[in-house]
């Protein structure tokens, strides 16, 4: 089990390093620079060698067969060689970490990018079963502990690796049978990394799970103040954010208390080991001058601090390899799915819907069941019903927002499943009752995406047909006015409209319109369905309506139920019918006359 985790942790780490490739260059330079600042210690230690046997005998000269440096004795040759080490030393540590620090703001870049790309690309179920804090956190938080594994955890390997070689090195040379009393404790070293490892490992799991509930509820408390305000929501939205930010913090001390056991008990044996070495370099000192002790113990010192950062980097790997893991297993999601091949310039717009039947995925209960209907090229089809019949249901269908297994959607005769995705969605224009706008201007909110660049005065006629005009000039810089976040800035009704003239300007040869006019007064609805009847003229047109007056004109209305068709004709021939039309129609004849009388 603990081999194949090691696998797994190799098989992510080496992922994660993929994506340092664009860098190797300045990776290399970096690791240059590490190499320099490393291999300086031991210079040091050597020079309290000279400068402890420079005390007995200041005159002896330190390099009597180099030309120009044969006159120079200790006493000038020390300092001199100190400030030449400390030089050599700052430009290997600025090597080191300016350029690793380049590749590290890289990788982030590249990582946020990549999981933003990918989340474009998702079907909507995944979007349905994950919430936005999590998706967000992931973006922000993990990317910046996954770099910390895969450039400063390398910055310590290589910088205090190297000190250890080198260090070590020096050590063997100035007295290996010493030395190699110090290499026993290493087995009891790596035996302490190795279960603390684990332990890092899943308390960083826990934490990135933590940040995502802080992120998610944070920002379900910001999209939804309005609501939070008016039903006294602050205190329960308060404590659950104070939960969740607690439960992080425990979790993120227990990280910390790990480390803060761990780190000493490491030293504690480190510094046993330095004890012991002392004593042996006190009892076996043999001929050896002081400079040489002096300098042996020095760079014996210096061996526990590498040796502990070594130790503690297994911790920001840990972590790192932690959020690595939720950031691949986003990117390994398998993206919306395209097999079409047929691309259209332009379609006619006949729709079709044959035998379809639909349940979302993982679920048992059929949303749609059996449902057939044909629409002609100008015809508007109305679809209505109580909530939960699966009229929004069978709207997203059509662009292909779900995939269907039973039945067939025919679009001008092709199956929609053989259209190209961003094909089939270019023919259908689709106004939902949830609007979406952005923190952008009105102009740009109606020419969005695919018809960004639309000459404004296209994007001024769409805006005047969806009766939006007279409220844009009011603003306080007409079309060039920014909405605020989800036009919270706008009311209800001009949202609709704005969306209403997105639709428009596109100029789809299918329209679907799923109770695009339910946030609009009767006034505003007027002229709405006025612009409509215009703007359906040669278009299909697929309208959810709950307000039965908007689709009295309609060619064909389905009225459905459980997923069912139950009744199909016109306006004027399901009132004939007397059944269930009927009784919607005259329940809600009912209510709007009692209103009107309020």
């Amino acid at each position: 089990m603990a081999n194949s985790n090691q696998q797994s942790d190799l098989r992510v780490y080496l992922r994660l390093l993929r994506y340092v490739r664009p860098y190797v260059g300045l990776f290399l330079l970096s690791l240059l620079g590490f190499l320099i600042f490393a291999s300086t210690q031991p210079m040091l230690g050597y020079m309290l060698k000279y400068f402890v046997d420079g005390l007995a005998n200041p005159h002896v000269v330190l390099f009597p067969k180099i030309p120009y440096l044969r006159d120079m004795d200790l006493v000038q040759a020390v300092p001199i060689l100190i400030v030449l080490i400390a030089l050599w030393q700052g430009i290997g540590s600025f090597l080191g970490n300016f350029y690793l620090a380049r590749v590290s703001l890289g990788l982030v870049h590249d990582l946020r990018v990549a999981l933003f790309n990918q989340l474009m690309c998702l079907p909507n179920r995944y979007f349905d079963s994950n919430n936005s804090g999590h998706l967000i956190s992931r973006i922000t938080f993990n990317v910046t502990m996954v770099t910390g594994a895969a450039t400063d955890a390398i910055k310590v390997v290589i910088r205090e690796g190297m000190t250890v070689i080198f260090l070590f090195a020096s050590l063997l040379w100035m007295n290996w049978k010493l030395t190699l009393v110090m290499v026993a404790i290493l087995p009891l070293i790596a035996l302490m990394v190795s279960s603390a490892s684990k332990k890092f490992r899943k308390q960083s799991k826990k934490i990135q799970v933590a940040m995502g509930d802080v992120m998610h509820i944070s920002s379900e408390a910001i999209q939804g103040y309005r609501v939070v305000r008016s039903f006294g929501g602050e205190p329960y939205e308060q404590q659950r954010f104070l939960d969740a930010s607690i439960g992080n913090t425990e979790k993120q001390l227990r990280m910390i208390k790990t480390g803060a056991v761990y780190t000493p008990m490491l030293q504690l044996v480190i510094y046993s080991g330095m004890a012991l070495l002392m004593f042996l370099v006190l009892f076996l000192r043999g001929d050896a001058s002081a400079g040489d002790l002096v300098a042996y113990i020095t760079l014996a010192g210096l061996l526990p601090k590498p040796i502990r950062q070594l130790s503690e980097v297994s911790s920001t790997i840990q972590k790192g390899l932690a959020g690595a893991e939720s950031i691949f297993e986003q990117l390994d999601e398998t993206p919306e799915e395209d097999r079409g091949t047929v691309e259209r310039e332009r379609v006619g717009g006949r729709l079709e819907v044959r035998n379809l039947s639909f349940r979302y995925p993982g679920t048992d209960k059929p949303v749609l069941q059996d449902i057939s209907f044909a629409a002609e090229p100008g015809q508007m089809i109305a679809l209505v019903g109580r909530s939960g019949s699966g009229k929004s249901t069978l709207a997203n269908l059509i662009p292909r927002f779900y995939h269907h297994e039973q039945g067939q959607i025919l679009l001008d005769g092709v199956d929609i499943e053989d259209y190209r995705l961003r094909n089939l969605r270019s023919h259908i224009a689709l106004v939902t009752q949830q609007v979406t706008l952005f923190n952008d201007s009105v102009a740009n909110n109606i020419a969005y995406g695919d018809l960004a660049g639309t000459p404004r005065e296209e994007v001024e006629k769409a805006a005047e047909a969806a009766y939006a005009k007279e409220f844009v000039d009011k603003l306080p810089h007409g079309f060039d006015t920014e909405v605020g976040e989800n036009g919270v800035l706008l009311s209800g009704g001009q949202r609709q409209r704005l969306a209403i003239a997105r639709a428009l300007l596109k100029n789809a040869p299918v329209l679907v319109l799923d109770e695009a006019t339910s946030a609009l007064d009767t006034e505003s609805e007027r002229h709405i369905q006025a612009a409509l009847d215009r703007v359906m003229d040669g278009r299909t047109t697929l309208v959810i309506a709950h307000r039965l007056s908007t689709i009295e004109k309609a060619d064909l209305i389905l009225v459905m139920d459980q997923g069912r068709i139950v009744e199909r004709g016109s306006h004027a021939e399901l009132l004939a019918l007397n059944g269930y039309y009927a009784r919607l129609h005259a329940n809600q004849f009912a209510e709007e006359s009692q209103s009107d009388a309020g």
